[in-house]
């Protein structure tokens, strides 16, 4: 028999509940589900607001919820870098919202794109929320068309280094770009 910390598991039985395939044809099987997901969520996003958050409700309620979270978020961002800030993305981000309650990942994931479209737009947005959101965000907003006042903060106070770092080059690369700008119009004797 062996010792308590020794002793082998076996593999749970075959029954009803559990599929007795090999391991490579379930990932194969989660795959073509997840690919699927994808696909609907991107025929659903060209029907409307509506039709979408219907969908985005369906494949969070599959049976695997990581796979199901992630094939959502994918397609959150797929479809909010497309979409320009201002009303559009609203109604959008409206709509979305109810489908994802009770689902911290995607519903975050939705808050941080609206959270980056105001920044980008130059609408209203909190210095504490884009110093607390996550790395992916920060990330996000240190390459987008951020305002010198974001990649400022970013620049000083970004969550990793590499944001720092990319949110200093980008103001420095507007400071050059402008003093270049400056001295290029200048008149000279």
């Amino acid at each position: 028999m062996g010792s308590p910390g020794h002793q082998t598991r076996r593999a749970p039985a075959a029954g009803p509940t559990t599929a007795a395939r090999p391991p490579e044809q379930a990932v194969a099987a989660d795959r073509s589900r997840y690919a699927r997901h994808l696909d609907r969520l991107a025929a659903a996003g060209a029907a409307g607001a509506a039709a979408e958050a219907v969908v985005v409700a369906e494949v969070l309620r599959d049976r695997d919820p990581v796979m199901a979270q992630s094939a959502v978020v994918t397609h959150l961002d797929r479809r909010a870098v497309r979409l320009r800030p201002g009303a559009a993305y609203q109604d959008w981000a409206r709509a979305l919202r109810g489908a994802l309650v009770g689902h911290p990942f995607p519903a975050r994931r939705l808050g941080e794109w609206t959270l980056l479209k105001a920044v980008e737009a130059g609408g209203e947005w909190s210095r504490t929320e884009l110093a607390a959101a996550s790395d992916w965000c920060q990330r996000t907003a240190a390459l987008s068309p951020a305002p010198d006042e974001a990649l400022a903060l970013l620049a000083a106070s970004g969550r990793t280094r590499r944001v720092r770092n990319d949110a200093a080059r980008r103001l420095d690369r507007r400071a050059t770009s402008r003093a270049g700008t400056i001295k290029g119009n200048e008149f000279s004797p």
